[in-house]
């Protein structure tokens, strides 16, 4: 009972203080056990192993990529990109989302790491339906797509082209520039866009795009990134039913509105901000992470907080 005890406040942890990498990792895993669990509770009731996920969930979970199916299933771009059928599909990814989440959020915040992940799965889930739109007679593996790959690599590739001189250690052994990583998997997409093996080599490039875009005038209120920010803060303020969101009420009667900082206040601060994460980021890439001060470290653990 203790063990049981100690494991389960051992997942709350994570999930309170592991980074928003962690919490999308738990999501993922969590979708493919209910999936799962479904399949076998359908084969014990006399179903073939795997018609269930088939006939009842992939419409569900999986991204149509026929326009006529997709405008009957438009919720699937966003539920492709956190489901999973294969274990060893979930595993690959996760492994890779969590090194790439990690290293994404001592560069940036949590906040931008999901959206980075969502709007690489969207417009990778896009790119793979125009592909099966124009691109009608190639051999594509299916019509269905699922699965966070596209999310990932919008999250590598945008590490990769922010700082392409990092090195990192492949395997632990071998030291490569990460831009050099980030351009295999690119050409790899490239070169095998017509083959059959079952990868959404579209979704892959959509993300890659997103990626290398998401870095673009990155202090910038115009930044892809910035912007769907932005866009999901003003919905939550017209939706919220808080009327209480934009004034506080201080004991004693007075009241005082909340203050915002100016956009250019606010840029500069974050200017200033990524000079310092870098200068740290290149002590690291010289001297490794036990080399920082302890001031170095909290700076760069209150900024991956910072979403």
């Amino acid at each position: 009972m203790q063990t049981q005890e100690t494991f389960i406040d051992n997942l709350k942890n994570q999930l309170k203080y592991g980074g928003m990498s962690i919490r999308l990792i738990f999501i993922n895993v969590i979708v493919f056990l209910g999936i799962r669990i479904l399949d076998v509770f359908a084969q014990l009731g006399g179903g073939i192993e795997g018609a269930f996920i088939e006939n009842n969930l992939t419409p569900v979970f999986g991204l149509h990529t026929e326009l006529s199916e997709f405008f009957t299933h438009p919720w699937t771009l966003l539920t492709n990109m956190f489901a999973h059928y294969d274990a060893w599909h979930l595993i690959w990814n996760m492994v890779f989302l969590y090194f790439a989440g990690r290293l994404f959020e001592q560069l940036f915040n949590q906040k931008r790491l999901l959206y980075t992940y969502v709007l690489g799965g969207i417009l990778g889930g896009v790119l793979e339906i125009i592909a099966h739109l124009i691109f009608p007679s190639m051999q594509f593996s299916n019509d269905i797509v699922i699965g966070a790959s596209g999310s990932i690599m919008a999250i590598f590739i945008a590490i990769a082209f922010y700082r392409p001189n990092l090195t990192i250690s492949l395997f632990g052994i071998l030291p490569v520039r990460i831009i050099i990583l980030a351009l295999i998997f690119i050409v790899t997409d490239l070169l095998n866009l017509d083959s059959s093996d079952g990868t959404a080599h579209f979704a892959h490039l959509g993300g890659a795009i997103l990626g290398v875009w998401s870095i673009q005038n990155i202090h910038s209120s115009g930044n892809i990134v910035n912007q769907a920010i932005k866009l999901m803060q003003w919905f939550s303020h017209v939706f919220s039913k808080n009327d209480n969101s934009t004034f506080k009420v201080k004991k004693g009667g007075k009241s005082k509105s909340k203050r915002f900082k100016p956009d250019e206040d606010y840029n500069s601060e974050k200017k200033d901000q990524q000079i310092i994460i870098d200068k740290i980021l290149d002590k690291i890439s010289k001297s490794g992470y036990e080399s920082l001060t302890k001031k170095e470290k909290d700076f760069l653990f209150k900024q991956s907080k910072n979403g």
